[in-house]
């Protein structure tokens, strides 16, 4: 195979003069607080299989670039998929009459990061289609294998490498080279006359290498299986205020929702965050630590450096129940006389950076978990999130469960079904009564939505004990 290194995306090489595109950049930012040119070839491959079928295969390749100029709180934002001078210089008078720059206060640059934290190898090009259809096709297999009750089995593969080139007007360039790949698998079970599905997914900034391993995805077709026959057993979700005890890991995400959003820079700098005007106050239970951390390798939400070329940084945002920090791009960072962290970042080409979360977590406790789990009188343990969404404003939340389980004096009754956690970030890190010393990161599979944009993201956390939350259920 093939050097992949030689392969990498060089617009100054192949589309641009570097000297002509910068005097462009210069004069577009004059007057400005700042800017840059964002350059970014994207390819995607991904293959579905469904009932012992191979569904879709696609393959897909963008490119483009993005030209920003910001005035104080006024950004002028322009993008076209040609890259050339002409679109540059097209796109650059357009920017110049949304921010009507005036006198010049040019921000500094960013430092430059020489750490990487994944690998630079382009996982679609690692093996072959055929390669890649046989894996599919192998799970399924497996997946019929293990329990007559399997119906079907749904198998999706996805592979991607972002390029990027971030020019600055003085004359920095900063690359990086992005891969992500997840591996998602579905089983459907049937047992008289009910049908239930279990899911699970992994994934990464990784090469593909690992996912092809029989010892990496059997035991993910064997937890799939092991959901389906669990929502087999499942009975009503008792309703009512009540003690919950969250599982380790991708549970994190109600931490993501509920607190991280909150804690973004734009939201405290327009004062609409529940957690405004805040900062050095106790938000939240003695021993909680939370961290936004861009730089584990390998890890889905981390980043060499983020769309505006920060360094990837690790954050401490909560620090034993205090408020000690945000989570900011170079816009809002300047605007509130604070350093950037790290955290602007933006879907594509086509979207302005935005201050958002990277890897975001709680750090372990001194609670045994099995001590924080009999220690839960009458409640629900919440072990698998689905879907959810939050109010900024207010923090208040709403998240589904996939995996949960009646818990009566320290003891699980019985799986259930249709539960819902409702309640507010506010009250609920002050309600925090214990805190597990079994950190775990989420399997890869998060992503996050902000004002129309999609990025990869990672979240993780201890097993905790929360008071008084809502839990919507089927049985009053």
């Amino acid at each position: 195979m093939s050097n992949i290194l030689d392969k990498k995306f060089k617009p100054f090489e192949t589309y641009l003069d570097y000297d002509n595109t910068l005097g462009i950049l210069e004069d577009a930012v004059k007057g400005a607080d700042d800017g840059e040119l964002f350059i970014e070839r994207s390819k995607t491959e991904s293959f579905s299989l469904q009932q012992n079928t191979l569904k879709n295969a696609t393959y897909d390749k963008t490119q483009g670039f993005g030209l920003r100029i910001v005035k104080g709180e006024k950004t002028g934002y322009a993008h076209s998929n040609d890259i050339s001078e002409a679109s540059i210089k097209r796109a650059s008078k357009t920017s110049i009459i949304a921010v009507n720059t005036g006198k010049n206060n040019l921000s500094k640059g960013p430092e430059e990061n020489r750490i990487k934290f994944y690998s630079e190898r382009d996982p679609i090009n690692e093996y072959t289609v055929s390669k890649k259809i046989g894996l599919l096709k192998e799970i399924n297999d497996f997946a019929h294998q293990l329990d007559p009750r399997v119906l079907q089995a749904s198998i999706n593969l996805s592979s991607s490498i972002q390029e990027i080139s971030i020019l600055r007007p003085e004359g920095q360039c900063l690359t990086d080279y992005r891969p992500m790949i997840r591996l998602n698998i579905s089983v459907m079970i049937e047992h008289n006359n009910r049908r239930e599905m279990g899911t699970t997914g992994c994934g990464g900034r990784h090469n593909m290498a690992p996912f092809i391993d029989k010892g990496f995805w059997k035991p993910m077709v064997v937890e799939a299986l092991r959901i389906a026959v669990l929502n087999l057993e499942a009975m009503p979700t008792p309703a009512g205020v009540m003690d919950v005890v969250l599982g380790p890991g991708w549970p994190g995400i109600l931490l993501h929702e509920a607190i991280g959003h909150g804690l973004e820079g734009d939201f405290n700098r327009k004062k609409t965050s529940v957690f405004s005007e805040l900062m050095g106050k106790e938000i939240a239970a003695k021993g909680v630590t939370v961290l936004d951390d861009g730089t584990i390798p390998n890890r889905r939400g981390s980043i060499s450096i983020d769309d505006e070329g920060t360094p990837g940084t690790k954050n401490m945002l909560i620090d034993d129940g205090k408020l000690v920090g945000l989570m900011h791009d170079r816009q809002n960072a300047r605007l509130m006389g604070l350093t950037p962290t790290g955290n602007g970042r933006r879907e594509s080409y086509a979207h302005p950076p935005l201050p958002r979360m990277t890897n975001t977590y709680m750090l372990a406790g001194s609670n045994d978990p099995s001590s924080i789990l009999s220690g839960l009188k009458d409640g629900v343990y919440a072990v698998g999130f689905g879907g959810g969404q939050v109010d900024i404003t207010n923090g208040k939340f709403v998240f589904s469960c996939n995996e949960a389980y009646q818990v009566k004096n320290g003891k699980i009754l019985h799986p259930v079904k249709g539960a819902t956690i409702i309640g507010d970030g506010a009250t609920a890190l002050k309600n925090i009564r214990a805190v597990g010393n079994d950190l775990k990161l989420d399997p890869g599979i998060g992503s996050c939505g902000k004002a129309g944009q999609w990025v990869p993201v990672g979240v993780g956390q201890p097993t905790l004990m929360i008071g008084g939350l809502t839990i919507g259920g089927a049985k009053i």
